[in-house]
């Protein structure tokens, strides 16, 4: 198994197993779990980008409002620069900035996923 690339234009192809999605799903609830903001995921993995991508933006849009701080610290958890945030700026114009971040989210806490199973399986 090669170390897998992931970028902001094929996120979607790693949606397509259900394990993948799953351990993503967890990794993102457990990472804003730590700060007490509730994801949740219905376990539907056809559909599962969209509805985790709409929860993040909804949760994201409420700390922008309302805790900024916080939100600043599940940024810093879920370990997203703002580089990477200028980045899938460009990349990703017809996203509003609140669907940046939450694209965000998705993509490094499937990076962690996919990283783990890839040092997993090299022992």
């Amino acid at each position: 198994m090669d170390l897998p690339q992931i970028s902001n234009q094929n996120v979607s192809g790693f949606f397509t197993q259900a394990e993948i999605v799953q351990e993503t799903a967890e990794q993102i609830m457990k990472d804003f779990g730590m700060f007490g903001v509730e994801i949740t995921f219905s376990g539907n993995t056809d559909q599962a980008y969209f509805e985790l991508h709409h929860q993040l933006i909804e949760q994201i849009s409420v700390l922008i409002e309302r805790n900024y701080e916080l939100l600043l610290s599940v940024l810093y958890q879920v370990d997203i620069s703002d580089r990477e945030i200028d980045r899938t700026t460009r990349e990703l114009p017809h996203y509003s900035h609140v669907e940046i971040i939450a694209h965000q989210v998705i993509v490094r806490d499937l990076k962690k996923v996919l990283l783990r199973r890839y040092f997993k399986n090299q022992h």
